[in-house]
């Protein structure tokens, strides 16, 4: 039985590895800083609370020396990135290195997996964006997920460790309640006008959290693991105009969504993904996306409705 540890293992793309890995067999450890109620215990053979960096670090990969380490934790926000760029390299640049440190030292042999960002392409020149598109970000996010990726390569070349980023596009699925997927459904459901950022002609490529864990489980097993990366997406742009209509559908609603014209700080305008590179390792994604949006619609509801 293989062991994987996933940091961040009680955030939205953690929960959804930590399952995936689990029903496959694996033996699934996580660590996070929430207490354990809030940690998907179901999914875990062992759990442990932890703030990152921490030496109580150094012993928890000495004690399960895991075969591949996911690392889901630190800031995933654009807008936070852009107000407190500090905390933001913290916890994303900083953290990179201070994990890939703690291997070197414990378990060189551990396969790590980076969770990058399209971030890094900032606003593109062209559609469908591949790996070697120029990198050019606009948010200190962007920025740090960039100098993550650097560091993933400095301990390939350097220490001869086995790493991979993934440029993850747009995730979405039941349980996330942020990002532009729940604004849109959260506001059609609460509000009589839906009103958003932006001008509706932005796009985004779509990436289910399963199909998010798949690609993980196929980059640990098939990939070179020599510091590269691999963009994850479904390869389909989506205007947020098509995705506003879409979640107004599912939820049954005539209303026409309006838009303020103003798009935040630090905002790509339009991201399609060329995944050609990972699916040459055999990854394609399954859950079409008009199915993934009914069900996350379903899933918001049933929250809402709720609070």
């Amino acid at each position: 039985m293989k062991t994987v540890l996933i940091t961040g293992v009680a955030g939205f793309i953690g929960r959804y590895v930590a399952r995936y890995f689990s029903r496959q067999g694996w033996k699934v450890i996580g660590t996070d800083n929430s207490p354990p109620e809030n940690a998907p215990l179901a999914d875990l053979s062992a759990y442990q609370r932890l703030q990152l960096p921490t030496p109580e670090f150094h012993s928890l990969l000495a004690a399960h020396k895991p075969h591949t380490l996911i690392h889901c934790a630190g800031r995933a926000s654009v807008a936070l990135s852009v107000s407190d760029p500090a905390a933001d390299f913290y916890s994303n640049t900083l953290l990179t290195f201070n994990i890939l440190n703690a291997l070197r030292l414990n378990v060189p042999t551990c396969k790590f997996i980076f969770l990058s960002s399209a971030a890094v392409y900032g606003n593109p020149s062209k559609l469908p964006i591949d790996e070697k598109h120029p990198v050019a970000p606009i948010s200190p996010y962007g920025f740090h997920k960039l100098q993550s990726e650097q560091i993933c390569l400095e301990f390939a070349r350097i220490y001869n460790q086995p790493t991979a980023s993934i440029r993850i596009f747009s995730a979405y699925g039941a349980g996330l309640r942020r990002q532009v997927m729940w604004d849109i459904c959260q506001k059609a459901i609460s509000q009589k006008e839906l009103i958003l950022q932006g001008t509706g002609i932005e796009s985004r490529d779509f990436i289910h959290a399963l199909d998010i864990a798949r690609a993980f489980d196929i980059v640990s097993d098939r990939a070179p693991m020599q510091g590269e990366i691999y963009n994850l997406g479904n390869g389909q742009e989506v205007t947020i105009v098509e995705l506003a209509k879409m979640v107004l559908e599912s939820l049954d609603k005539k209303s026409t969504p309006l838009f303020n014209g103003v798009v935040p700080t630090g905002n790509p305008l339009n991201w399609q993904a060329d995944i050609t590179k990972i699916k040459s390792i055999g990854f394609i994604p399954t859950v079409p996306f008009e199915q993934g949006v009914k069900t996350f619609v379903n899933w918001c509801k049933a929250e809402l409705l709720d609070i």
